[in-house]
Formats: C-alpha cells, structure tokens, sequence
C-alpha cells in the first residue's frame, strides 16, 4: 500500500518540479497531458481509493476545459474563414464565362 501511496502522491505533484495551476489556466496540451497522467495512474492501480474522487473530479474539470478550448478554436476559425470569404472576390459562373469568350476572341484576333 505504501507504493501505491508514494505514487499517488508524486501523481498530485504533477511527476516533475512544474507547478501546479488552476485547472482553467491551463493550455489545452497541458490538460491533455494531465489527464493521460490521471488515466494513467488509475488503470496502473496507483490511485489510493481516497484520492481518487479527487482526481475523477480534476479529471472532469480538464475535459470540460478541453471541450471549451476546442468549441473556442472552432468558432475561431469559422470566424476567419467567413472574414476571408467576404473580403475575397468572388466569381460567378457568367464572369467566368464572358472571361472564357474574351480569351476566345483575342485568340482568334491572333
């Protein structure tokens, strides 16, 4: 039990010197990465069963986080893409028509 305790606590250390911060701070790859650590650690079995409420609970917060941050990015670049689609030009098939007939005419003007 003191083995799967050690883990645990290093698991809620983040593994490394790294500081910890708020779950809504954090980007998208780190709370991607700490939920693979989560997973992680409760499929090895390193979960002591009283901290892992806690970490169903983080585990959670960082999907919902995950969920916001890639809904955010989607209306982001649909954003964009309807900014360029307006500032292009756009060609209707009757220019693209009378621009064939011209170069018709200047070829046959040659």
């Amino acid at each position: 039990m003191a083995k799967a305790k050690r883990a645990t606590k290093e698991l809620s250390d983040g593994g490394t010197a790294r500081p910890q911060r708020a779950t809504n701070e954090r980007s998208y790859g780190e709370a991607s990465s700490r939920l693979e650590e989560i997973l992680q650690a409760i499929e090895e079995g390193q979960v002591d069963i009283d901290e892992l409420s806690a970490l169903v609970k983080e585990a959670a917060d960082l999907v919902t986080l995950c969920r916001q941050k890639i809904h955010a990015a989607e209306v982001q670049v649909k954003t964009i893409t309807e900014q360029l689609e307006r500032e292009a030009p756009v060609t209707t098939d009757e220019e693209d028509e009378d621009d064939d007939e011209e170069d018709e005419d200047d070829e046959e003007d040659e």
